[in-house]
């Protein structure tokens, strides 16, 4: 069989029961939208993260979206984010009418480079938004004190770190609201779209309810401020309240898996994931560095092992964003870096078999 780098079968049959119980419960609950299920969710994993609210909505674009709506931030704002990223993340900046700046990235952990980040805060910038991307968190401190200094707000994109922490802190406490996406291939993922905003502030939680479901609030027929209709589903809610109980040990099993790629892999002349100070590292993706990147790809084709890239093209070099006035060369490591990494198979249910055919071939074409 062909290896990918996300498969959910293996896992799917180790659960198949459990989640077909969801879906059973929802269907004979006699509530389909924004139910007992939803509202479960939302307290238990607002409860993981030790803040006080959750609102569940449809996807991680939407999370970001209202996120930023919900802390004021519109039209003629700049937010300062990363352009190594997946594009929704800049999307949404853009979908509220703010302006995305873009600081380059730590060239040993492909994350923000918080020391680039109070030079691109300028009169109209409103918020910082750092990516924890592949599974480990941004160096949180300095943002904050910046934050403190600068009257800004801080919305984390949490969308491939669920389950890490930062100094004991969980991805998405440290910030004044965080965004998750749960897409399948997320390390808590449904089964479909799904997203949530997690915050501790009582009005911003207030705002995103009101935004997912059309604006409205005390009653469905008065639109209070024009909002969205953005609400997580019940189904995909129930799913997630049951896969919730599992994170920790889904994370344990992408570590577990990480310890073998970094064992199998030493000397190969790879770059090898590194894990910033501080950090407990979930491993969303297990991205891996080679200046002869496109070339291993093809050969390990060869050996019916098929990879990709997170991300080959960097959101300012992208058409869509030309109009941000980026000149190629303007953030030189995330321009380096889509030339040259990519990811291996990784989820907690990779059979050790799979794991090792990988290790071998990269031996083997290396």
């Amino acid at each position: 069989m062909p290896t990918r780098v996300w498969d959910y079968l293996p896992e799917y049959e180790s659960e198949r029961q459990d989640i077909l119980d969801a879906v059973e419960t929802v269907f004979r609950s006699g509530q389909l939208v924004l139910g007992a299920s939803v509202r479960s969710f939302e307290a238990e994993f607002a409860a993981y993260h030790g803040v006080r609210h959750c609102a569940g909505v449809d996807n991680g674009t939407n999370a970001i979206k209202l996120a930023l709506q919900a802390l004021g931030v519109g039209k003629g704002d700049e937010v300062v984010t990363v352009s190594n990223t997946a594009a929704p993340t800049v999307v949404a900046i853009d979908a509220v009418g703010a302006t995305p700046v873009f600081t380059d990235v730590d060239p040993r952990t492909y994350l923000m480079d918080v020391t680039q980040v109070e030079a691109a805060i300028t009169p109209r910038t409103r918020c910082l938004l750092p990516v924890h991307l592949y599974g480990q968190c941004v160096d949180m401190a300095p943002l904050e004190r910046l934050a403190a200094r600068h009257d800004l707000v801080i919305l984390e994109d949490c969308a491939q770190a669920h389950g890490a922490r930062h100094h004991g802190r969980r991805a998405g406490s440290m910030g004044h609201a965080a965004a998750f996406s749960f897409y399948p291939t997320k390390v808590l993922g449904a089964y479909g779209d799904g997203g949530a905003t997690i915050t501790s502030d009582d009005e911003v939680d207030r705002a995103l309810r009101r935004l997912r479901y059309y604006g409205m609030e005390r009653t469905y027929y008065v639109v209070e401020t024009p909002g969205h209709n953005a609400r997580l589903d019940e189904v995909q809610a129930e799913i997630l309240r049951r896969k919730l109980t599992r994170l920790d040990d889904y994370v344990a099993g992408r570590r577990a898996v990480a310890a073998r790629y970094a064992d199998g892999l030493a000397g190969t002349g790879l770059v090898l994931p590194e894990t910033a100070a501080g950090n407990e590292h979930a491993y969303y993706l297990y991205v891996v560095r080679h200046p002869r990147r496109d070339e291993i790809i093809e050969a390990l084709r060869g050996h019916d092992i098929h990879l990709n890239i997170s991300y080959p093209w960097p959101v300012h070099t992208m058409s869509g964003f030309a109009h941000l006035g980026y000149a190629p060369g303007r953030l030189p490591v995330t321009e380096a870096l889509a030339g040259e990494i990519f990811s291996l198979p990784m989820y907690p249910s990779l059979p050790l078999g799979v794991q090792e055919k990988v290790i071998a071939a990269l031996h083997a074409v290396l």
